[in-house]
């Protein structure tokens, strides 16, 4: 179990080590999950200059345009853009507009967290995510394509990844509100060894079993 530390909830304290949120059994499953998924998914940025430096050559060097390589253009970073959204989050990397939450203690950062995640982020991804099959479905059974000439087929696939990235958002969401609760409960971030660094908000999780959370 993780201990527990009584000045860690100051904001000097939170300044100077960092606010860093306890993982859970649960957290550590699913951001591991997510973890991997992110860093295959990260290629496709790799992948995506590839191509936007082939259709340059075709353009300037050949005198030839593709709407098909600027479509698959646009798929591979709406892919790449989706997948990514549940990784900023596991990370804790997404944008965020802090006017007085920097100013909070850390208790009160994680009541921020629990109750915002619950009230706000979690209903409006699930929202999104039941509404998106009739969306997808839609596209499936018309067999719709693109209205532009020499244009992708099944847009349908396309489409899909807003069911698969607001599914994986829902999920990291969930881990992050394990978290929260975790050191709302008490239980706080532990360095893996007596002489680690303190907890720096940079890290990139795992604590080594911080918590348990069946």
């Amino acid at each position: 179990m993780a201990s527990v530390s009584t000045d860690a909830d100051s904001p000097a304290a939170d300044n100077a080590a960092g606010f860093v949120l306890p993982t859970t059994m649960i957290s550590r499953f699913l951001d591991a999950i997510l973890d991997r998924i992110g860093h295959v998914a990260s290629w496709i940025w790799f992948t995506l200059v590839l191509v936007i430096i082939f259709q340059v050559i075709l353009r300037y060097a050949f005198n030839q345009g593709s709407i098909m390589l600027e479509e698959v253009q646009w798929h591979m970073y709406a892919i790449g853009f989706m997948i990514g959204l549940s990784y900023a989050i596991v990370h804790d990397r997404h944008v965020r507009i802090d006017i007085v939450y920097e100013r909070f203690p850390p208790l009160a950062k994680a009541w921020v967290d629990f109750l915002g995640i619950a009230l706000l982020l979690l209903p409006f991804l699930i929202f999104v995510f039941y509404n998106a099959f009739p969306f997808v479905e839609s596209s499936y059974e018309s067999n719709e394509v693109s209205i532009a000439p020499d244009g992708l087929p099944y847009r349908w696939a396309i489409k899909s990844f807003i069911i698969i990235g607001f599914g994986m958002m829902i999920l990291a969401a969930f881990s992050r509100w394990t978290r929260a609760f975790g050191y709302i409960i008490g239980w706080r971030a532990e360095p893996p060894g007596p002489a680690a660094a303190p907890a720096n908000p940079n890290d990139t999780i795992p604590h080594d079993h911080d918590g348990e959370f069946a």
